[in-house]
């Protein structure tokens, strides 16, 4: 339109809000003041302008009036910013000759006095009328998107994300850094409520990926580089050798059986240290993929070169075992990333008064989930570490959950998986068992029907916090007992409970590595260091990072069913993003002025997408303008002042400053 080119002719609306805005600020009277400006052509105010009466007015407005630019007060731009941009452009303007001013939480509700608020809002308006005259018309670029997906994390968030996907036809890496997918719920026996049994549920999807035809499964690897941005991600994929041909293996182990380490076998990962293994293993009998793998901690081999090598002569025929692998790296493009690197279990020892470590007899949780599973190293058998079987059993919940001195948040997760086992507990060994626990919380569907399961089987639950566990025998019921101390606030008093065995629900905390995975996604960990959402409840899985996504307990604590639900929705932002061929990036990028710039280059470390290079030939910096997120940093660090920001260039930003202090 030849009107966008002329003499500013400007549009004002400033929004009721219902009363989040109207009940602080004296809207008409704003709208008044805002009519008597220059260059202002028409100023109106009106209850809901997101509304579609609201949008369709300005339409309207903007055709009757030939105005130019807009100008909306209302809320936050994060909410409504893009539905004003929609209406100006269906007006027929340049989407970015509107602006907006945020009166709601920058001003009403922060705010008790009504006439300050008033005015307030007033300046704010005018600082925005002296901006918006120098808006220009900007284009949204469009740019294509590689029609592929990287999923980080094999557990049941990473499987089910990447069944959704490539069932829709999409294709898929999946990256899990053990030996096998799987994840925690691989060593659990059953699942609450419904006692369902884990592997029945698991390993059928498991054997879908690794049979999948768009899945391309790389286990005992990580994901150790990103560069690029969304839509067009290059990844850099460690691959750790395993010391075996995957292609040659047929999963037959006849190399587990012949290798003949004399010395006592080592710890087993999977099942908790309880059992052992040898240097040739594979991690549990469902793994998936179903091949070996040879530890070089531990292989007399590949430590000191004198060994009989038995194993390779098992495996003469296929001539999988290669003693010379190196680790390798592949590099994949792709235009989306599901991040599923769940959690770790809070280390018990953090506790001391609770004994794990100290007394034999003390579990945590994930060892009984292998002790009660019929592939587990007793065969299911629940027998102390001297061979008896517990006769009475204590459970412990919330170790290392709320509380100050671990982690004060809830776990969710533990009150059912610790009635959980203590139905499995008294199946097992029809032993008495207890369950001391601070506050029962049963908020799933299903689970308060659990709860009153467990009271009808007979389960003893005192509440209170447990003081201590100890072996100290005051009477002669106590002697060769484990002593829980712990005051029942419910009897009101402090009680000393003898048992065989206890068992320490342990909470849920991000995994170790979880800041180094953050800075290699560009993503943002909260206070308690779980990935943060872009927005609690409408962007639960989208980080501040357009195309890295998130599922599951990396988020934070959560049960399985929300676990899947999550890693759905994930697959659901990925398939948007994918199926639409092209994201929109938005305008507001740094540009750099060549014949001012210095060639300093103080802007390239500061860039936190690294969207800026060094030109050697020209000795200038030039900005990516498909990396640019548009964040401002080297705009205010350049020394030379050469780089400008579209939408928040010198002329827009001064005069907006002008606007506020000029305001009587």
């Amino acid at each position: 339109m030849d009107n966008q080119r002329n003499e500013p002719r400007i549009g004002f609306y400033v929004c009721h809000c219902g009363t989040n805005i109207a009940g602080m600020v004296d809207c008409p009277a704003v709208a008044q003041y805002v009519s008597r400006l220059p260059n202002v052509v028409l100023s109106r105010d009106y209850k809901y302008m997101c509304s579609d009466p609201g949008q369709e007015l300005i339409q309207q407005d903007i055709r009757e009036h030939r105005l130019n630019r807009i100008v909306v007060a209302s809320c936050s731009p994060l909410l409504h910013e893009k539905t004003f941009r929609g209406a100006t452009e269906k007006g027929g303007l340049n989407p970015f000759f509107f602006h907006m001013v945020n009166i709601r939480e920058h001003d009403s509700w922060v705010h008790t006095d009504k006439q300050a608020a008033t005015e307030k809002a007033k300046s704010l308006a005018h600082a925005a009328i002296h901006r918006v005259r120098f808006h220009k018309p900007l284009e949204v670029k469009q740019v294509p998107i590689h029609p592929a997906v990287l999923v980080v994390g094999g557990g049941i968030a990473g499987i089910h994300a990447a069944m959704t996907l490539a069932n829709a036809g999409k294709k898929v890496y999946l990256v899990e850094r053990e030996p096998s997918i799987g994840g925690h719920m691989a060593k659990f026996d059953k699942t609450f409520p419904t006692l369902d049994c884990a592997a029945c549920i698991l390993t059928p999807k498991m054997s879908e990926v690794g049979a999948h035809p768009n899945i391309t499964l790389w286990t005992y690897s990580e994901a150790m580089k990103m560069e690029g941005y969304v839509g067009n991600y290059t990844v850099t994929i460690r691959h750790k050798p395993r010391y075996i041909i995957e292609d040659a293996c047929v999963g037959c182990l006849e190399c587990i059986d012949a290798c003949v380490y004399k010395q006592p076998k080592f710890f087993d990962e999977f099942n908790m240290g309880l059992g052992k293994r040898k240097p040739v293993y594979i991690p549990f009998p469902q793994a998936t993929p179903q091949v070996v793998l040879i530890d070089p901690e531990t292989c007399l081999n590949l430590k000191t070169g004198k060994c009989k090598k038995t194993c390779v002569e098992a495996c003469a025929d296929r001539k999988a075992i290669d003693f010379t692998q190196k680790e390798t790296f592949s590099e994949i493009k792709v235009g989306a990333i599901i991040v599923a690197t769940g959690f770790k279990s809070f280390d018990a020892q953090r506790i001391p008064q609770y004994g794990y470590g100290t007394y034999p007899n003390v579990y945590t949780a994930l060892e009984i989930e292998r002790l009660v599973n019929a592939s587990g190293p007793t065969g299911g058998e629940v027998v102390l570490r001297d061979g008896k079987k517990p006769k009475s059993i204590g459970i412990i919940h919330c170790v290392g959950s709320r509380d100050h001195k671990t982690n004060r948040w809830c776990s969710r997760v533990c009150c059912m998986y610790s009635m959980k086992l203590a139905h499995l507990l008294k199946e097992h060994t029809e032993a008495e068992v207890y369950s001391f626990y601070i506050d029962m919380r049963t908020p799933g569907k299903g689970y308060e029907e659990f709860y009153g399961k467990l009271l009808d089987e007979g389960v003893q639950f005192v509440r209170g916090r447990v003081g201590e566990v100890t072996d100290w025998a005051f009477t002669k019921e106590e002697e060769g007992k484990l002593v829980i101390r712990v005051e029942d606030t419910l009897a009101g008093y402090v009680r000393r409970i003898p048992v065989d065995m206890v068992v320490l629900a342990t909470g849920l905390e991000p995994q170790a590595d979880a800041q180094e995975v953050r800075r290699r996604f560009n993503m943002s960990c909260g206070t308690e260091g779980f990935f943060l959402e872009r927005h609690p409840k409408l962007a639960p899985v989208n980080t501040f990072t357009d195309g890295i996504l998130l599922a599951g307990c990396c988020q934070g604590p959560k049960d399985i069913p929300d676990t899947v639900a999550q890693a759905g929705a994930a697959a659901a932002e990925a398939l948007v993003l994918i199926d639409k061929g092209h994201i929109e990036q938005e305008p507001n990028t740094a540009f750099i002025h060549e014949e001012d710039c210095s060639g300093c280059k103080s802007c390239i470390p500061l860039c936190p997408y690294s969207a800026i290079l060094f030109n050697e030939e020209t000795r200038k910096a030039i900005i990516n303008q498909a990396l640019c997120k548009g964040c401002g940093t080297c705009v205010a660090s350049c020394p030379s002042g050469s780089i400008e920001q579209n939408l928040f260039d010198d002329e827009e930003i001064f005069s907006e400053i002008e606007g506020v202090l000029a305001y009587e």
